[in-house]
């Protein structure tokens, strides 16, 4: 039988009407001829309730024991979406990480995957069972003890499974109906695509984006996993959605496809550090060992014979991180300075920034994007503090204030309403 995976996350299956929605769609696909391996997330608002718990009974929590609590939620999810296919007469079994087995990393928290053997869940759907119900984002370590993927994990989840069993297709059912241009709060122009490239997808992702986890479209790049993204809450066919897929499959691509953008974002400035060999290693090996994950970055030209003060070739570094790790890459510098490691005479934070970004494979072949990009931030008056890019995006660093204002310039610049 041809063999489809079909992901819902937690507002798709957030109360027992909704899990009955999600049972229908999945009993369609079973009348169409389907094999199907359902991947759900918890019941929205669970996982949370359940970190809550166990950091409220220990603030130094054991990783093993709060992957053990958090990913109950999900086995409550598939052994009642199990029960409801049942009442629909669909032939169902739910399977817990441990029972697949779903073969993961110790990494507690945010494991990844080592393997997932076929054999179990093939000999039941050689018995006759139509759906496998699988609880998403969990695992087993090779020390027998459960593990969870990280948050969006579910994603992840199904489409491992999707290139395990050669699924025809991944579904990721979700809130909304596909993947707009832009986010539509903020543009009222947004359109949804029919088709986006996994190299788009995954750099929307990485730079925003909320519709797709950022691992899930890598293994979904590596494997070649044709994912779909469609809403749970509307009538949909084989033509509803988005369809995440390769670049050849994509007759004629829009230079620019997406405008992606991130408001918590912040910019941290090093000034008349030492320009010599090793000075980013010693400025950015302490910020990777804080675990700060640093973004764009940018090295000012060299000033020779700066002052009496500083002999010698001084540069400035600036470079930009999440906001939530402001604290912590502070804290790295300084340490790194008072160990002798760094010298630089200020550190200036600046926590009110936003990343803003166009994406798109076009842009591999035409020229022009990056002045017709300034050209309409400059006419709103938007100033540029950073700059970086790659192959296929380019990334500005603005006042937040103005993020709105920029994603809707850019929207309009490169006529994304249109299809």
């Amino acid at each position: 039988m041809p063999l489809l995976v079909m992901k819902f996350g937690g507002t798709s299956v957030a109360n027992l009407e909704r899990i009955e929605n999600a049972a229908k769609k999945v009993q369609k696909e079973v009348e169409r001829g389907y094999d199907v391996i359902v991947i759900v997330s918890a019941m929205s608002g669970e996982t949370n309730k359940l970190v809550g718990y166990v950091e409220g009974t220990s603030k130094l929590y054991d990783a093993r024991e709060y992957d053990a609590v958090v990913a109950s939620g999900e086995n409550v999810t598939a052994g009642l979406m199990a029960l409801r296919l049942q009442e629909m007469g669909v032939p169902a079994r739910s399977w817990q990480g441990w029972q697949v087995p779903i073969n993961t990393t110790s990494a507690h928290g945010s494991a990844r995957f080592m393997s997932i053997p076929r054999d179990n869940l093939d000999a039941k759907f050689a018995e006759g069972f139509k759906v496998a119900v699988v609880a998403g984002f969990q695992g087993v370590s090779a020390e027998g003890r459960v593990t969870t993927l990280g948050r969006g994990g579910s994603d992840t989840t199904a489409v491992a499974f999707a290139a395990a069993f050669d699924a025809e297709r991944c579904d990721i059912y979700t809130d909304v109906d596909g993947v707009y241009t832009t986010d539509p709060r903020v543009s009222d122009k947004a359109r949804k695509m029919d088709k986006i490239a996994f190299e788009e997808m995954l750099e929307l992702a990485s730079l925003g984006a909320k519709v797709l986890q950022t691992r899930s479209v890598e293994l979904a790049m590596r494997y070649n996993v044709r994912l779909r993204v469609l809403s749970s809450f509307e009538d949909t066919d084989e033509q509803s959605g988005t369809l995440v897929c390769g670049e050849e499959e994509i007759m004629e691509s829009k230079v620019v496809s997406g405008i992606a953008f991130s408001r918590e974002e912040a910019k941290i400035t090093l000034f008349t550090i030492e320009d010599r060999p090793g000075v980013a290693s010693a400025i950015f090996g302490p910020l990777a060992d804080a675990g700060v994950n640093v973004d764009m970055i940018v090295q000012n030209i060299s000033e020779k014979d700066y002052d009496e003060a500083h002999p010698g070739a001084v540069t400035d570094m600036t470079f930009s991180c999440p906001i939530n790790q402001v604290e912590r890459a502070k804290k790295a510098l300084e340490d790194a300075q008072a160990a002798g490691k760094i010298k630089y005479d200020d550190l200036i934070i600046d926590t009110d920034v936003a990343k803003v970004s166009v994406v798109g494979i076009g842009m591999r072949s035409h020229t022009g994007v990056a002045a017709k990009m300034f050209s309409s931030l400059s006419a709103e008056n938007v100033n540029i503090k950073v700059i970086s890019t790659s192959e296929i995006k380019i990334s500005v660093l603005i006042d937040r204030k103005y993020m709105e204002l920029a994603v809707q310039a850019l929207h309009d610049c490169f006529d994304l309403d249109k299809a």
